[in-house]
Parts: structure tokens; C-alpha cells; sequence
């Protein structure tokens, strides 16, 4: 299904042979590729439903790689991750042929990995933690989040410190002090 698709002249660093199988490409045991151009899925729509049809419950885990050589391509991705989600694939979006064979290649050479290499690591200590709220504010950044630590000791310092106090924090300006106020004073949630 795959012979002439150009991503095969660029997968290097991994070995590669053309088989019969139900995926377009197997990258281990128990993970199966689907490759989709959008182009072609123009084309033809319903291909994709009879791909996934066709692999059933075949691979543990699932993926559709999906090439973005088009220019209108939200809509379409939009359609595919739905059915995706509901046959239970992971989708990967690539925007060249370069960056959709470096995938299948990362994908194959994690073929053996532990699960944990690629988990995310979390840090549970208190200035991770603030940090990770803070810096969600427009324009604060981890060093400004060191300053408020060190200065105000805690988040409650922090919410309950005076517009002047925080503009006495090396490195923090007007601008993002009342940032930092504004989104002290919003309301919880999406807007």
C-alpha cells in the first residue's frame, strides 16, 4: 500500500521492508501506523473509514499520522480527530514528508523503550508548583517567579502583596505586576 510514497526514501535510521500487513506501518509488536495525506483524503474521504475499519482491534497502540499538505486543513483535521477518537487512535500531525518519516523513525526506535522514557517527568516541589501557576501569566517567567518566592515567601504573599510592593521586585515592571493583579482579581475558570 505504501510502494512509491516518498516518506520511504527518507526513513534512515531505521530499517524498513514492504510486508502484508493491516497498518501502513508496524513500528513494534503492538503499535500500528495509519498514514494519511490530506491531499488524498480530498480526494477521497471515505478511504480513511475503510482503513480503520479494516484495523479493528489489531494494535494495542494506534496511530494516525496525518501528512498537513494542504492549505485548508482545519476542517478536515477537525472531522478525522473525532473518528480517531472514537476508534480509539492517537493522532500526530507532520507538515512534510521530512517530519512524518522522523516520526515513523521515533516510533520504531521506541519500539523497545520503557514506557517511563517518554512519561512526563513531574516536579512536586513547592516553587515547581508556583511556578507553574505563575507562569501562566502573560509575560512572567520562571526568574520572576524565583523573585516573588524569595521575596514574599508564599502564593498567598503573593495574591495579598500591594501593587508597590511588587513593583519593588527586581524585574518585574509596571506591565507585568498588573498582569499579575488582573489575574488575581478575575474570575476562576474560562472565560
Amino acid at each position: 500500500r505504501q510502494k512509491g510514497n516518498p516518506i520511504l526514501n527518507l526513513l534512515q535510521s531505521v530499517p524498513w521492508e514492504h510486508g502484508d500487513i493491516v497498518c501502513d506501518y508496524q513500528v513494534g509488536l503492538t503499535t500500528g501506523l495509519l498514514f494519511l495525506s490530506l491531499r488524498y483524503h480530498k480526494l477521497h474521504p471515505e478511504y480513511i473509514h475503510t482503513r480503520i475499519g479494516k484495523l479493528g482491534q489489531s494494535y494495542n497502540l494506534r496511530i494516525l499520522l496525518i501528512l498537513c499538505d494542504v492549505e485548508d486543513h482545519e476542517l478536515s483535521i477537525r472531522e478525522i480527530t473525532k473518528v480517531s477518537v472514537t476508534n480509539q487512535l492517537t493522532v500526530f500531525l507532520a507538515w512534510s514528508n521530512a517530519e512524518a518519516a522522523r516520526y515513523i523513525q521515533l516510533f520504531k526506535s521506541f519500539e523497545r523503550k520503557p514506557p517511563d522514557l517518554i512519561k512526563e517527568r513531574s516536579d512536586n516541589t513547592y516553587l515547581a508548583q508556583l511556578s507553574s501557576v505563575l507562569t501562566t501569566v502573560n509575560g512572567l517567567n520562571k526568574t520572576d517567579v524565583l523573585t516573588l518566592a524569595s521575596s514574599f515567601g508564599s502564593f498567598r504573599n503573593i495574591t495579598e502583596a500591594s501593587q508597590a510592593d511588587l513593583l519593588r521586585c527586581a524585574g518585574l515592571g509596571e506591565k507585568k505586576v498588573n498582569r499579575l493583579i488582573d489575574s488575581f482579581n478575575s474570575p476562576f475558570g474560562p472565560p
